[in-house]
């Protein structure tokens, strides 16, 4: 790699390059607040002393600015509760320590490590689902220089292990390997935008492509055999704008639908790949300002947008990178922009795009949306606001379903789950965009300093009961992803898979769960060589 220069502020020209791939800045999670003080604003590296007792609520609530808009009923779904003993419908408080006096994301399980390994010498316990045939890989924040503003920006590695004949076979993990890697920049040393990004959030499978993604610029291409780094992808010259690190992949088309957003007008385009991996259709979604998306929904007829009060700043970006520790952020909370939901028809068309009111929220992820009649309903992970003064974490969090008539125009806004509601979301694919039973979501413990993720939820939308395994207090899981098995079409009929790191042994592995038997636990756990940072969002590579 090249040498690492000192960090230069970006010019106001360089932010506006940015645009032109629709660089989003902040691109995963509503953890990213953590990185600034609730009571002054800044780092959280520059408090002092440690501390591992849970502490205060990180989801502190938050009153939201009234809207301009009409407010849409909002209401909470009875609910009721699977019978699981209590053990696994409590979590068990962490006993994560944080050096307050460093930044957390470079501490821990979230420190970045540095070699680059493989094996066939894997050892498991329980017994491997034969039929798991393929290979699990997820992606992450690595910086390769051990530092980096915040843990969204380092660079993106990748974990993969394969799975045949009830066995795990190999285990390696790569650099991806972008032109910010190879020269040695971190965030803020050059523009991104483009291939100079670090792409670092996502993998995504399509039409025979590994692709990842960080949302800042074009997503880049693997060798789904080794996992090196074949190069920027742009769909043979067709793609101008960023890619998203959520793009949906319709089960009966094998259509892929992706969207990119920007600091300047267009703020938001509208893609279509085909099941081939030809991209077949792109249009601009008008918008009137920058607005922060990082996920969005589709049904089997629509697409479907969620325009919400996170704002670009660009003078805050550009005092940001000069100094992270300024704190300055790119992005702010502002109520007064108001928060909607865009329908408009799933293969093109946003001329017609129908926008429904909601109030001021935040939603970093969605587990899906289907359509039922004139409704399009959509269950979402929602936060009260994201980047408010103040707060550490964003707001309030609960698991929220939205119902749009399109017929009517009527909004309802259904409390789903408020306590431990969940994030990081999936669901079985051959559901997306379809009327869904189940969603397996990540718990989250409550800690102030850090973001502490602890096991798995599944929640039943039929009578909003949940299953839930505690992996205990040392463990900490990641995004679980569903993994289809055999011809049975019911949307649990498969198996939950994902990286669990054990703090007290420094020992990361694959856990995979039965998803009919969540609270029984692993079937199978795959200890790795090495530690596995975490990490954002994974994909399955079918053998």
């Amino acid at each position: 790699m090249g040498p690492r220069g000192e960090r230069t502020p970006p010019s106001r020209r360089d932010l506006l390059r940015w645009a032109a791939y629709g660089a989003g800045v902040a691109p995963i999670a509503a953890m990213l607040a953590s990185c600034t003080d609730a009571r002054t604003g800044a780092p959280a590296a520059t408090a002092a002393g440690m501390d591992s007792s849970p502490g205060p609520t990180a989801g502190a609530t938050t009153s939201p600015p009234t809207s301009t808009h009409p407010s849409p009923p909002t209401s909470t779904r009875p609910s009721s509760t699977s019978t699981i003993s209590p053990s696994t419908t409590e979590l068990t408080p962490t006993t994560t320590s944080v050096d307050r006096t460093r930044p957390w994301w470079l501490q821990g399980n979230f420190a970045p490590v540095v070699d680059e390994v493989e094996t066939d010498a894997l050892t498991v316990r329980g017994a491997i689902p034969p039929e798991l045939a393929g290979m699990y890989v997820r992606n992450g924040s690595n910086p390769s220089n051990a530092d980096s503003p915040h843990w969204f920006f380092g660079d993106g590695m990748v974990h993969g292990i394969r799975l045949e004949g009830g066995r795990a076979t190999a285990y390696r993990n790569r650099y991806v390997r972008t032109t910010m890697y190879e020269a040695g920049a971190g965030f803020g040393q050059g523009a991104p935008g483009g291939a100079s990004n670090q792409s670092n959030v996502s993998c995504i499978w399509h039409a025979g492509r590994l692709l990842t993604s960080g949302e800042v610029g074009l997503p880049y291409e693997l060798d789904p055999l080794d996992l090196s780094t074949r190069g920027p992808f742009d769909f043979g010259g067709g793609l101008g704008t960023a890619f998203t690190a959520h793009p949906k992949i319709d089960p009966a088309t094998g259509h892929m639908h992706f969207f990119g957003y920007g600091f300047t007008p267009p703020f938001l385009t509208y893609h279509i790949a085909d099941e081939h991996g030809a991209l077949v259709h792109s249009e601009v979604v008008d918008t009137p300002r920058s607005t922060m998306i990082h996920d969005f929904a589709i049904t089997e007829t629509d697409a479907v947008f969620w325009d919400l009060p996170v704002t670009f700043d660009l003078d805050a970006a550009i005092a940001y990178i000069a100094d992270p520790a300024s704190g300055a952020f790119p992005y702010s909370w502002n109520p007064e922009a108001g928060s909607r939901v865009g329908v408009l028809p799933l293969a093109g068309g946003a001329a017609s795009i129908r926008w429904f009111d909601l109030d001021p929220c935040y939603v970093f992820h969605g587990v899906n949306a289907f359509r039922r009649g004139d409704e399009v309903v959509a269950d979402v992970c929602r936060l009260s606001s994201m980047f408010a003064p103040g707060e550490l974490f964003g707001g309030t969090p609960t698991h929220r379903r939205w119902t749009l008539n399109t017929a009517t125009g009527a909004v309802s806004d259904d409390i789903i789950a408020e306590h431990d509601p969940g994030d990081l979301p999936s669901r079985d694919p051959r559901r997306l965009g379809r009327e869904h039973r189940y969603g397996y979501l990540v718990s989250a413990r409550e800690n102030p300093h850090t973001v502490d993720l602890g096991g798995l939820i599944k929640h039943d939308y039929t009578d909003d009961s949940r299953e839930v395994w505690d992996p205990g207090p040392f463990r900490h899981a990641g995004e679980w992803l569903f993994v289809p098995t055999g011809t049975d079409l019911a949307d649990d009929a498969g198996y939950l898979l994902t990286y669990v790191h054990d703090e007290s042994t420094g020992v990361s592995e694959l856990v995979i769960i039965d998803a009919t038997d969540v609270a029984s636990g692993p079937v199978a756990s795959v200890a790795l060589p090495q530690r596995v940072p975490y990490g954002f969002h994974a994909a399955w590579i079918p053998a």
